[in-house]
């Protein structure tokens, strides 16, 4: 399954794919945007959308803890 499709992705497959990408793949989300040819703001919106958002320290998406 190509990242360009992560607007459809699966909710559940979404967050291991691009940080699957992330950890093998690419220096961070930067250069998986760039790699993939993927808009940024429009990744960042749908992994948010499910709960997770990019963590430069870890280079990953993590789950967004609430209080």
């Amino acid at each position: 399954m190509k990242l360009s499709a992560f607007q459809t992705m699966d909710p559940l497959l979404l967050p291991g794919m691009v940080n699957t990408a992330l950890r093998n793949d690419c220096e961070d989300l930067d250069d998986l945007v760039r790699t993939h040819d993927l808009d940024r703001e429009a990744l960042e919106k749908r992994m948010e959308g499910i709960g997770y958002r990019y963590v430069t320290t870890t280079n990953q998406f993590r789950p967004i803890v609430r209080d």
